[in-house]
């Protein structure tokens, strides 16, 4: 499981980890029944406090994507394994309010940044078409 986080994102680290996990188990990345690293070695991983990781896993286990097996760990629950089309749209809101935050501090207009994803989205198509 990759996990990368970013302290100019704007977004509370423990609600990056909760949305890339979200992301993961939509994509089907993680699936049903897949353990999540215990919480001392993600914390490590990602340089963050063990509390951070704590907080994050207990938001996916309140929202069912998750479930702690109390002695054995973390897995990605079978009722999380797909989110509905409402919670992946909240996923991609979140991760284009960090874009856009982060196209503002570095002065790039909305313009340029939409012109971007529309050549990003061309090259991503174009490769699919390649393999």
């Amino acid at each position: 499981m990759k996990i990368h986080i970013s302290e100019a994102d704007g977004v509370p680290i423990y609600l990056q980890i909760v949305n890339q996990v979200k992301y993961l188990v939509a994509s089907g990345r993680l699936s049903a029944g897949e353990e999540l690293p215990p919480i001392r070695v993600l914390a490590e991983r990602l340089l963050v406090n063990p509390n951070t990781v704590v907080r994050a896993y207990r938001e996916l286990e309140l929202a069912g994507v998750v479930v702690k097996r109390r002695t054995s760990g973390t897995y990605v629950s079978d009722a999380g394994s797909r989110l509905a089309r409402r919670d992946r749209l909240k996923i991609i809101v979140q991760r284009i309010d960090a874009l856009l935050a982060e196209a503002r501090q570095m002065d790039i207009g909305l313009d340029e940044v939409m012109e971007l994803v529309r050549d990003r989205d061309e090259a991503m198509q174009t490769q699919h078409a390649e393999d």
